[in-house]
Parts: C-alpha cells; sequence; structure tokens
C-alpha cells in the first residue's frame, strides 16, 4: 500500500493562492497516476486535477482549469497542486490519491486506490 502525505493547506483570502504537496513512499506503477481531490462539507467527493507519469500529462475540472496547477518534481515522489486566484467554493478537505495509469486514462474519477490523510484548505471572501 502506498503512503501519501499531504501538506500546504490553511486559510487564504480569494484571489490569493496556495501550494498543496502530497509525498508518496514510492514510485512504481502503483503512482504513475497521481490525483488531487476534495471534499467540502456536505458534498460528494470531487476529483480536481491528474497527473500521469513520468510524462507528466495533466487533466483538470473544469472548476478549476485555468486556476489551478498540478506537477510533479524531478524525483517524481513529490506532487503539488498551485493553487491560484482561489474563491469561497475551493474551500475543502483536498485529498491526494494514486493509482495506475489506467485511473488517468479514465474518462472518469475513480479506480484510485490509495489515499492521503488530506489536508484543509479554507479560503474567505
Amino acid at each position: 500500500q502506498v503512503q501519501l502525505v499531504e501538506s500546504g493547506g490553511g486559510s487564504v483570502q480569494a484571489g490569493g493562492s496556495l501550494r498543496l504537496s502530497c509525498t508518496a513512499s514510492e514510485y512504481n506503477s502503483n503512482t504513475y497516476c497521481m490525483g488531487w481531490f476534495r471534499q467540502a462539507p456536505g458534498k460528494e467527493r470531487e476529483g480536481v486535477a491528474r497527473i500521469w507519469r513520468p510524462a507528466g500529462g495533466t487533466y483538470y475540472a473544469a472548476s478549476v482549469k485555468g486556476r489551478f496547477t498540478i506537477s510533479q518534481d524531478n524525483a517524481k515522489t513529490t506532487v503539488l497542486l498551485q493553487m491560484n486566484s482561489v474563491k469561497p467554493e475551493d474551500t475543502a478537505m483536498y485529498y491526494c490519491a494514486a493509482g495506475t495509469w489506467t485511473e488517468c486514462y479514465s474518462s472518469s474519477w475513480s479506480g484510485f486506490r490509495d489515499w492521503g490523510q488530506g489536508t484543509q484548505v479554507t479560503v474567505s471572501s
């Protein structure tokens, strides 16, 4: 089982920026797809962004496209989510998840097998 640890959450004003980090315990086929998800109180979990490795291809939910950027470090152990121009509706618990290429090439956000504990992001207006 892949261990995932998120960090970087916090409080920020609308229009500001925040960067989340996810460190994985291993880099192999089980982590070739890394995704960021979020869940706000009373709402279902939704996919935000995903990246397939090592190529670095990315995919974003429409709600964050153009504002958020997912990337990986050179060692492939850390995946970042740069959040710019944040809005109050971005407030949620953010989770990092790992999967195989199958998850990244899917049209859905399902199938990710390993999850981090989450990091809270709060955006005030």
